[in-house]
């Protein structure tokens, strides 16, 4: 953060009008959309964020209840936009839409949350250990490295606040020590000779896209260790995914599994309007998930902005975009980043209300006619990028759609498809049979499959082939699969019969995976691509067996010992074992069919 004095006169207003959570004001003074304002009410101040001004009137979506606010109630201009805290501390830490932490939240308030309690996001008394990197002399611009703090297993890097344009010197470095995160740890001239003093927390206004550096191409994979992903939609560092899907299909479920052992630095959660259950559950269960790659608590590598559909509607948005505020600060220092947005439903919901308040013309189902645009722009933040410190970075956003009645035509739905590069499409019919992860086989898309095997060229240099083998098998079986419900099984000519045991032996045996099963919860890229070669010779044999029975009999057989080999620890005496009788089973049912 650097020290700065106000550049104009602040704007004075009163209340004008109420509906719902929208307040009209009557102002004299500059004014500014997105500004941050205080409404007084009962003795205390309630927040809210303006987002129309037309004359002399301005509206403002206010964060808290408006009960009790009357006609000529003060308004407080405050001069700045709603904005989040970056520096360290913001991991192992739950905040709400606004950035206030909840634990001291509940401290303060109790049980119950009161309004107009306002707490900074970030410890002011706490001491961090800084170690300067940078010189006495050197010539810096935004972004650029001054030393470093240790938070967690994260090399946390300070550097020269981004709200800074332009080259800067360094006129005074502090020394390795102990420092708050209002501590002046360094003081730069501009090239007018004014000196800016420098401390290891700064400020960003959510709504803008924080980045410095450039833009570069997505060539690495994000390892989620769930086949059906990896292999058959696969998502990269720096893309986009959407999963929508009924309630009960597994969204929060896949969600967990994702966070626990996707490989990226850091994790953001943003709980945006979902049932406070839920909300619930996922604070109490991640301090106790431990990270399987250090044996520590998830929580450390991870921030969540909890905002539940009982809280004011303003704060969804809010809430979505502080989470992709935090996750661009964390890139900015070259590590990888994956934000979880459960659900951006939600968010549409409250632009709904508040396009209605606002008495604007209505699009299709009556959200505004700049839904699109508002997805659009949340999703681009995502990306890689080369910061100034010669470092990759990168967000990977993946964000839970919910229609209502599992209807993927709705608007929001189809305005995330234009943005996204992967489509992981949940399917009540697949968790109905509870064959999880229930991604749909046949709706499920990627884009990125020419990335995942270029990445994995040296490992599989035949892994495209595989994938669209193993996709075609699965969409020919699915639609001998309706025949048979038709004409029955005995109808179906031997050839497509084989093609349809193919099928529902790749979906039992490898794109379905047991969360309860400590090996099967967790399959990296090697044993993938050990399992894949086992179905590139599965899927270009005949098997063209003398009835259905034998058939039958052979691939349920087969099937046994697949998922056998799925539940034994990779390259064990078992898994070899097990490998082993595959390998003789296939032999033993092509001379079978001989």
């Amino acid at each position: 953060m650097m020290t700065q004095s106000p550049v104009w006169q602040l704007a004075t207003g009163t209340v004008e009008a109420v509906n719902g959570n929208l307040v009209s004001i009557l102002f004299d003074g500059p004014a500014i959309s997105g500004e941050k304002i205080y409404v007084e009410v009962e003795g205390i101040e309630i927040k809210g964020e303006i987002i129309e001004i037309a004359s002399r009137i301005a509206k403002a979506q206010m964060f808290e209840d408006t009960k009790g606010i009357r006609l000529g109630s003060k308004v407080t201009f405050s001069g700045e936009l709603i904005e989040a805290e970056l520096g360290p501390g913001l991991l192992n830490l739950v905040v709400d839409g606004i950035g206030s932490p909840l634990a001291d939240v509940a401290e303060k308030a109790g049980y119950f949350m009161e309004r107009g309690i306002e707490i900074p996001t970030l410890d002011r008394k706490r001491n961090w250990e800084f170690t300067p990197t940078a010189k006495i002399g050197d010539q810096v611009t935004r972004g650029v490295e001054l030393g470093f703090v240790i938070e967690g297993r994260v090399r946390h890097k300070i550097m020269v606040p981004f709200k800074l344009q332009g080259v800067y010197t360094i006129a005074w470095l502090a020394k390795t020590g102990h420092f708050t995160v209002e501590t002046p740890i360094a003081k730069l001239f501009d090239q007018n000779g004014q000196e800016i003093s420098v401390n290891m927390l700064q400020k960003w206004p959510i709504k803008n896209r924080l980045i410095a550096g450039h833009p570069r191409s997505k060539d690495r994979l994000l390892e989620t260790g769930m086949r059906a992903i990896d292999t058959m939609f696969p998502i990269v560092m720096g893309s986009t995914t959407c999963s929508p899907g009924p309630f009960g299909a597994g969204k929060t479920v896949i969600q967990h599994l994702i966070s626990k052992y996707a490989n990226v630095d850091i994790v953001i959660i943003v709980a945006c309007g979902e049932r406070a259950g839920e909300v619930v559950e996922v604070i109490t269960e991640f301090p106790h998930l431990l990270d399987p790659r250090y044996h520590e608590p998830l929580m450390n590598r991870t921030t969540i902005i909890c905002n539940t559909s009982s809280m004011p509607v303003a704060a969804r948005e809010s809430s979505i975009y502080m989470g992709i505020t935090i996750a661009e600060y964390y890139r900015q220092m070259g590590l990888n980043v994956l934000l979880l947005a459960d659900s951006t439903s939600r968010w549409a919901q409250a632009m709904r209300e508040v396009s209605a308040r606002l008495e604007e013309i209505p699009g299709e189902e009556a959200f505004p006619a700049y839904l699109t645009s508002r997805i659009h722009s949340f999703y681009e933040r995502a990306g890689v990028i080369e910061t100034p410190n010669h470092k990759l970075g990168s967000i990977s956003i993946i964000g839970a759609v919910s229609p209502a009645g599992g209807n993927f035509d709705e608007p929001v739905t189809q305005a995330t498809l234009m943005v996204v590069d992967t489509f992981l499409c949940l399917s009540r019919g697949l968790s109905d049979q509870r064959r999880y992860p229930a991604i749909s086989r046949d709706l499920s898309w990627s884009s990125n499959v020419d990335i995942a095997a270029d990445f994995l060229s040296k490992q599989a240099p035949d892994w495209k082939y595989s994938v669209e083998t193993a996709r075609k098998i699965l969409l020919e079986g699915l639609e001998i699969e309706k025949r048979m419900d038709v004409v029955g099984e005995d109808a179906i000519q031997m050839s497509d019969y084989v093609t349809y045991l193919k099928k529902e032996l790749f979906d039992f045996s490898y794109l379905q995976q047991n969360a309860f099963d400590q090996e099967d919860v967790y399959c990296p890229l090697e044993r993938q691509i050990e399992i894949m070669k086992i179905f590139d010779e599965i899927f270009a044999s005949p098997f063209l067996f003398k009835n259905h029975d034998s058939a039958r009999k052979s691939f349920m057989g087969l099937q046994n010992d697949l998922k056998n080999l799925n539940y034994t620890a990779f390259r064990s005496d078992s898994y070899l074992e097990n490998k082993a009788r595959i390998e003789k089973r296939i032999e033993e049912m092509l001379d079978v069919c001989k």
